[in-house]
């Protein structure tokens, strides 16, 4: 028989993060610290819209781009939050979370061949989406000692005449970074000048601690060359709903809309009713996450600084990224061996690039009482192989 399968795809390898996931879930008395997943309900006035919009009987098809009412929403929450000015009729597009919004936007973007740079530790989905769009990923190795920031020299020694899109995710998923406007001016200069375009996912925007986001579609000459990508899942504990939007220059999300369309159809119509709610009245909600994350990260920091272990203290998102170089063992062999001897689930950072080698991806959307449980377990594995 001919084979079925594409060698594109079969190239391309499963998530890092879903082997411990699935591990964990069939061992009795184990810790998963491994996904990022808000451990908050959806707040209830949220989770009573989309209900309302059931009883309702609101259950057809949306327009392909979403309820009218969620886009004005989105857009008023974007220009209320972090001063950003789209409109909600040709520059929006609701999507069936960040993750289909980011793999639309570089297939409407990329000819067969584009580079497209990619920023690393990152979110998984970048590179083999960058692969199925035909596009080549060209990584960019992020240093701790630069916070994990992209650098201006980083950036230029990447560019080729074939580099079309650039990546960034700030805050950044799994080190916890943050850029300020300032960092982000030195390497917008350079977009602008070398005709680049940026895919910008901002899924954590709303999660930063002691520091206001800044988006670099904020910056001049960048709101034409810039589609940012939101959604709901981590600062409205709505993952499940699977909800998410992707605002840009009117020409790429028509192009973006059109593939939205015949993929997808539309996003959930329930899910869009539910988020017309948050937006209006979530900021509250948000706030009180925010604070219970900001405790657990100052907590987490504190912890691994305490056993030895160098961790940069991050200031966004949910995850802190320690460095386990210091033990001998590479980072798949510590959280096999954790998982195996403490029943602690952790992400090897090789999971989000191999820059990752010597670090740990461990999520704070958990209880402190969880978090509490697991660094002391943790904290016993570190002493076993430190006095080995």
């Amino acid at each position: 028989m001919r084979n079925p399968l594409s060698k594109k795809v079969v190239s391309i390898q499963p998530s890092g993060i879903r082997k411990f996931f699935d591990i964990v879930s069939e061992m009795k008395d184990a810790i998963s610290l491994g996904v990022g997943e808000p451990d908050f309900d959806t707040p209830w006035h949220i989770r009573e819209e989309g209900i309302y919009s059931l009883e309702k009987g609101r259950t057809f098809y949306t327009s392909n781009a979403g309820l009218k009412d969620l886009k004005v929403e989105i857009c008023k929450y974007l220009k209320r939050r972090f001063g950003l000015e789209y409109q909600p009729d040709k520059e929006t597009l609701v999507t069936v979370g960040g993750s289909e919004a980011i793999d639309i936007a570089l297939r409407a973007m990329l000819e067969p061949g584009d580079e497209v740079l990619i920023p690393q530790p990152c979110y998984v989905s970048y590179h083999p989406c960058t692969i199925l769009a035909g596009g080549v990923p060209v990584v960019i190795e992020l240093k701790g000692e630069n916070e994990f920031k992209l650098t201006k020299d980083q950036l230029l020694d990447a560019i080729t005449d074939k580099t079309k899109v650039i990546i960034l995710a700030y805050p950044n998923n799994p080190t916890g970074a943050t850029m300020d406007y300032d960092d982000l001016k030195q390497i917008a200069d350079v977009i602008v000048e070398k005709d680049l375009y940026v895919i910008s996912d901002e899924i954590y925007s709303e999660l930063t601690y002691g520091r206001k986001h800044v988006s670099i579609s904020s910056l001049p000459g960048l709101r034409d060359r810039t589609i940012v990508i939101n959604g709901f899942s981590k600062s409205y504990a709505m993952t499940g709903w699977r909800l998410g939007y992707a605002v840009g220059p009117a020409l790429i999300i028509e192009q973006m809309t059109k593939i939205h369309q015949f993929a997808i159809m539309c996003a959930p119509t329930t899910s869009q009713y539910a988020g017309v709610e948050a937006l209006k009245n979530g900021d509250a909600d948000v706030e009180m996450m925010k604070d219970a994350y900001d405790k657990r990260r100052r907590y987490l920091v504190h912890a691994f600084r305490s056993m030895g272990i160098e961790c940069f203290e991050p200031f966004g998102a949910f995850y802190v990224f320690p460095c386990i170089k210091s033990l001998g063992m590479t980072s798949e062999e510590f959280a096999t061996k954790l998982l195996e001897e403490e029943k602690v689930a952790v992400v090897p950072g090789t999971a989000f690039g191999d820059c990752g080698e010597g670090y740990l991806r461990i999520s704070y959307a958990y209880s402190i009482e969880n978090l509490k449980i697991a660094i002391e377990r943790i904290e016993r594995f570190v002493k076993r192989y430190k006095d080995r």
